[in-house]
């Protein structure tokens, strides 16, 4: 056939949960948040000054506009005509991220910067005070921003960001507590069924003095718990102890994570493969369930690159197995993704395929 070709007698391999001993527990707060917390965002638009010769040019009437009202507001009125050769100001838009524990009056925040205009460079310049707004158009004023800029990439001088230069006006904390319920929400990874349920009744088992179900898991994603009319006054104890309530996690779904551009392959849970053969670029893998029985005249050959880890023969063929003998028998990263898709397209490979 003009390929060489290798069995893996691993195939059978497999570890059967029941045998294996339960992963060591993480807190409910390693794999949750609470409702409400969350990142935002406050935007602006603004002017850079300063600029060497970089920025939009008089030109350009997005700019010049809004530097004939800032003069004007300094008693110093100027018309666009007087501004024609101006070449040191530039339009930029600007963002603030809102952490996901809120911020208060007073909080300092990073500013990125954007250049709306026909800006060459903003190196050097320095933003002129700007007001911050949400989004959401409700006419309140959140915070200020100035300050000098810094380019992060030199190759996109365009883009910067004032460090520290966004000070807050207002508080903007996260509301947690709704109707006496705070609700936990499970993150990506960790959102199903089993876990949800598992969790509430982690909680039930632990604050419930009455035999009261606190805790209901009402999608995979959202566990509500109604806090106790004891702890409603001061609610921060009764949040942080199920915080801390250890959750033995089960494994986790099996599921292939491809970035074709880094050529990294993540195998996550028990991914298994059914018997197939494989021939790519030359290269032939059998995989076979059960291993032949081994005669005179087909005798089972076994190399150290190939190590057998279910010596009680119960389970089935694993892809980390599969991407390890690859790995070994010096498979390059684009052809071992191009194998695994290949086998889900086929039917045989039992997981989810996620591209990042």
């Amino acid at each position: 056939m003009g390929c060489k070709r290798y069995f893996l007698g691993l195939l059978g391999i497999g570890m059967m949960l029941c045998a294996a001993p339960m992963a060591e527990a993480v807190k409910i707060a390693d794999i949750t948040r609470l409702g409400g917390q969350h990142t935002s965002v406050l935007t602006g638009l603004g002017l850079v000054y300063g600029l060497a010769g970089t920025g939009d040019g008089g030109d350009f009437a997005a700019a010049i506009k809004p530097l004939a009202g800032m003069l004007g507001k300094f008693a110093d009125p100027v018309t666009m005509e007087e501004l024609s050769k101006v070449q040191n100001v530039a339009v930029v838009g600007l963002v603030a991220t809102i952490p996901s524990n809120g911020v208060r009056d007073g909080d300092h925040l990073d500013v990125h910067v954007m250049s709306l205009g026909a800006a060459s460079s903003l190196k050097g310049g320095r933003l002129f005070v700007t007001p911050l707004q949400s989004p959401i158009p409700n006419g309140q004023l959140y915070a200020m921003a100035e300050g000098p800029l810094s380019i992060e990439d030199p190759t996109d001088p365009n883009v910067a960001v004032v460090r520290g230069g966004g000070v807050m006006e207002a508080d903007l904390p996260n509301k947690y507590i709704e109707h006496n319920q705070i609700t936990l929400i499970l993150e990506s990874p960790s959102q199903n069924w089993t876990n949800a349920s598992m969790i509430a009744k982690i909680i039930n088992d632990a604050e419930s003095t009455n035999g009261e179900t606190l805790a209901v898991a009402v999608d995979p994603e959202n566990i509500v718990v109604t806090i106790p009319p004891a702890e409603r006054e001061q609610p921060n104890g009764f949040i942080s102890r199920v915080q801390r309530l250890p959750v033995p996690m089960l494994p986790s779904e099996a599921r292939v994570q491809i970035n074709e551009k880094t050529g990294t392959l993540i195998v996550t849970g028990d991914v298994e493969i059914s018997p197939v053969v494989i021939s790519h670029k030359g290269l032939t893998i059998t995989t076979i369930t059960p291993p032949p029985v081994p005669s005179a005249r087909a005798p089972l050959t076994t190399t150290k690159q190939l190590v057998a880890l279910d010596t009680e023969n119960q389970g089935g063929a694993k892809l980390q197995d599969l991407v390890g003998a690859l790995e070994q028998l010096k498979v390059p990263a684009e052809d071992r993704i191009t194998i695994v898709e290949e086998l889900y397209k086929s039917g045989k490979l039992h997981a989810k395929l996620e591209y990042q």
